[in-house]
């Protein structure tokens, strides 16, 4: 396994992330099963949401801690909020009061005193990023919180936010997998009239780099938004045709291999993942221990439809 660290931390993280959007169905049992693979294939890093399975991830996270305290210490925890859903609709809320009254609910769904990371769960257009450092603030004095990121944000937006911050921006979590790269298309088409040279977000890889903050890529596997994995996908065929030669090469799955693809991209790169299978956990957990050279890496690019100037 690969480790990286955060801003300030000299805790080792992984660098393959099981995400827990889908684990709401499983039984304490096998999601016990799914942090044992976890744990043989050296991943210490869980990421969750209070709005994943409506707070049941949580839960279930906080029945094991419950019954086996010593997890606590094995894991570096990471939840988000933001998400705010009131009268039968959904928005976006990073007032003071909502942060800190979302961490108590998570710290009492996972039945832990702390969280390792807390991050706001996309942008809000009302911020104000005074009033979310008076949250962070608090909520780092209190224990509560050790570090803080975000998520879906522009370089602007984080240092807007950052402006007003006395503790730094250690993460931010972005869409990206081999079939959604628009974090890197503005930057390789740069000084084109092509759509591809549009810069979408503002350069977020660049400035992520600059600043010492973690990009984790969440989709990791998918097309699209939310429309499906591109592994095996008749959708994708050159690109899973690459793939499938290049985990012949390394001994690994096609999956490994896209999420090494992640991995391979210079700075610090977290690979988020949703699987509910110990099986494909230990499958995915291989891709930090491969390099792709150079070539590899743009033939991938290239296969998934993508065109260089």
């Amino acid at each position: 396994m690969k480790y990286i660290t955060f801003a300030g931390s000299d805790r080792k993280v992984s660098t393959i992330v099981p995400g827990t959007m889908r684990i709401a169905g499983l039984s304490p049992k096998q999601f016990r099963e799914l942090l044992a693979a976890a744990e043989e294939c050296g991943i210490n890093f869980l990421d969750f949401a209070d709005i994943y399975g409506g707070g049941r991830s949580e839960s279930l996270m906080g029945e094991l801690l419950a019954a086996e305290p010593s997890l606590r210490e094995k894991f570096v925890i990471q939840s988000k909020c933001a998400i705010h859903r009131q009268n039968g609709i959904g928005f976006y809320d990073f007032s003071k009061e909502y942060i800190l009254e979302a961490v108590d609910g998570i710290l009492q769904r996972l039945q832990t005193e702390y969280l390792d990371v807390l991050l706001l769960h996309r942008p809000d257009a009302l911020m104000e990023p005074e009033e979310v450092a008076e949250a962070f603030d608090s909520l780092k004095r209190s224990g509560k919180v050790r570090m803080f990121g975000v998520s879906n944000m522009s370089p602007v937006q984080m240092q807007w936010l950052g402006s007003a911050l006395s503790v730094p921006l250690v993460a931010n979590q972005m869409q990206l997998s081999a079939a959604f790269t628009s974090m890197l298309d503005g930057n390789l088409n740069a000084n084109t009239q092509t759509d591809a040279g549009i810069m979408r977000d503002g350069g977020t890889l660049e400035y992520c780099r600059m600043n010492d903050i973690v990009l984790q890529s969440w989709s990791s596997l998918q097309f699209g938004r939310f429309e499906g994995s591109f592994i095996g996908s008749e959708k994708y065929p050159e690109l899973n045709a690459v793939l499938e030669t290049l985990a012949e090469k390394y001994g690994i799955t096609p999956a490994a291999v896209a999420l090494a693809w992640i991995l391979r991209i210079p700075g610090k790169f977290q690979a988020v993942i949703g699987t509910t299978s110990p099986a494909h956990l230990r499958e995915a957990a291989a891709a930090a221990d491969v390099a792709l050279s150079r070539e590899e890496w743009y033939r991938i690019y290239l296969a998934a439809g993508n065109q260089l100037p």
